[in-house]
């Protein structure tokens, strides 16, 4: 794993190259162009207001606003975490030509497309604070948690987008898989609501390591409350688990990928 992170380092420029290269080609003869980066979390803040409205309908408990910016809050970093899964796992299948052709570090390819996808993350984070701004949600201490969870969330999707790269190679009905995986994944994960809404089932929600990093993300944001420590720890220890063994794995199935293409 070392050896593989190190490869990375040294190629570093190769690895910016080739994520500058993910996105002129995302964004070329694109009429909306880079509008596209925040289209996707609007369409799940959009989606988020009508499941809250539908709530507050059969609950009879009004709307609030700290329930509209929660759900703008968790958008970005899940359409991050979907938009990276999907990229992510084609990455390699897409990039064929350079993969049998020349010799370099194939974790460039899924790297490059994660790196890609937090551009989109940035650009939607910019229009999520304005948001937030406008809508007086105010700063606390515990905002100090925020990167520790945001770099826990791309490392966790960066271990999947490495896994998957790897398996499309050899099967490739993987990426529909994973597209079908994502459609539902939303209404597993905490994204419209929160866990506590599923009260003695809450631990079933947050077994899933992104439900507690979006739910931290609003507590702290939002909130102004500590994130769930103990689920906190849990996904923090999955994401570190997860990238250790999707480099290994990677690293033993990258002398098969030529054959495979």
């Amino acid at each position: 794993m070392e050896h593989a992170i190190r490869e990375l380092f040294h190629r570093r420029d190769l690895l910016l190259t080739m994520a500058w290269r993910d996105i002129m080609v995302k964004y070329k003869q694109s009429v909306m162009g880079i509008l596209w980066a925040v289209l996707m979390p609007a369409m799940i803040v959009c989606s988020g207001f009508v499941v809250r409205y539908a709530f507050a309908q059969v609950s009879g408990k009004p709307v609030e606003m700290h329930d509209l910016t929660a759900v703008a809050v968790k958008a970005a970093p899940w359409a991050f975490f979907v938009s990276t899964l999907r990229f992510g796992t084609v990455s390699l299948v897409n990039s064929a030509h350079l993969v049998t052709k020349i010799y370099l570090p194939r974790l460039i390819f899924p790297f490059a497309s994660v790196m890609s996808q937090l551009v989109d993350f940035a650009i939607a984070s910019v229009c999520v604070t304005i948001f937030l701004i406008f809508a007086q949600v105010g700063v606390s201490v515990y905002l100090l948690w925020l990167p520790v969870l945001i770099a826990a969330l791309v490392l966790l999707a960066t271990s999947l987008a490495i896994l998957f790269s790897a398996a499309s190679l050899f099967f490739r009905d993987v990426k529909f898989i994973v597209d079908v995986f994502l459609t539902f994944a939303v209404f597993f994960t905490p994204v419209f609501f929160e866990s506590s809404l599923f009260g003695d089932y809450q631990a079933f929600l947050l077994a899933n390591p992104v439900s507690a990093l979006l739910e931290g993300i609003s507590q702290v944001v939002v909130h102004h409350h500590a994130p769930p420590l103990p689920w906190i720890a849990y996904s923090c220890g999955v994401s570190i688990a997860l990238f250790a063994i999707s480099l290994t794995t990677f690293k033993k199935l990258e002398p098969y990928f030529a054959e495979s293409i």
